[in-house]
């Protein structure tokens, strides 16, 4: 069963057109995947600076996290940092993250569990799972969700992957109608036409591919 549920997951994330998409995507399917969960969030951090929730499948887990972050403490910053695995059975006697617990005591929040997503360099990634009752996630629970886990984060990477195949023909695509039209204006050589777009584009201080755009666009080149 468990075996059919990811197969299932992979099939959905791979019909995603987008990264965000993916996310979406895989928040909700860690609440119908892994036994316990009501609710879920994927945290990250980019080059070991602001962590940030990038999914979520409503505002109780965005409102958990919050509070993780402001209180620089919780489990999904540990599961982030130090561990594969953390769990919180039951918020009315947890005494590890007091800061935390503090700001989520009037929350629905009974239990929680959160799963390294992935450790990439200096970029982290946790699943994040809340449920309303304490003692929500067992043993099982953790199984499931660290499989789930090495599943989504290889969906999220193929999905990054596409995006950033997509961005690098969109611009080449643009680069070539901004060159197409300065060898047509100026009765240039393509090497040339190149050479305008880059000498502009270190006047201006803008990336070359906005060059190209806004001449491709409007038919004019951005003034220094």
């Amino acid at each position: 069963m468990l075996a059919e549920q990811l197969s299932d997951l992979a099939r959905v994330m791979q019909h995603e057109t987008d990264v965000q998409g993916t996310l979406d995507s895989i928040v909700r399917s860690a609440v119908v995947t892994v036994p316990g969960a009501e609710h879920a969030s994927l945290s990250a951090v980019r080059r070991r600076r602001q962590v940030v929730t990038v999914a979520a499948t409503g505002e109780l887990p965005q409102a958990v996290d919050q509070a993780q972050y402001t209180a620089g403490e919780g489990p999904c910053l540990d599961a982030l940092y130090d561990r594969a695995a953390v769990q919180l059975p039951d918020l009315a006697y947890e005494t590890r993250w007091p800061k935390f617990v503090a700001l989520v005591r009037l929350l629905p929040l009974g239990s929680m569990l959160a799963v390294q997503l992935y450790v990439e360099g200096d970029d982290l990634g946790s699943l994040n799972l809340q449920s309303g009752h304490p003692h929500a996630f067992t043993e099982e629970s953790v199984r499931v969700a660290l499989l789930f886990a090495a599943h989504a984060a290889v969906a999220m990477a193929a999905a990054e992957q596409r995006e950033h195949l997509t961005a690098a023909l969109s611009s080449r695509d643009l680069t070539g109608q901004a060159k197409g039209i300065l060898m047509e204006r100026y009765k240039v050589t393509a090497a040339q036409a190149f050479a305008m777009l880059v000498r502009v584009s270190s006047i201006t201080n803008r990336r070359l591919v906005d060059i190209a755009e806004e001449l491709s666009t409007t038919g004019s080149m951005p003034r220094p």
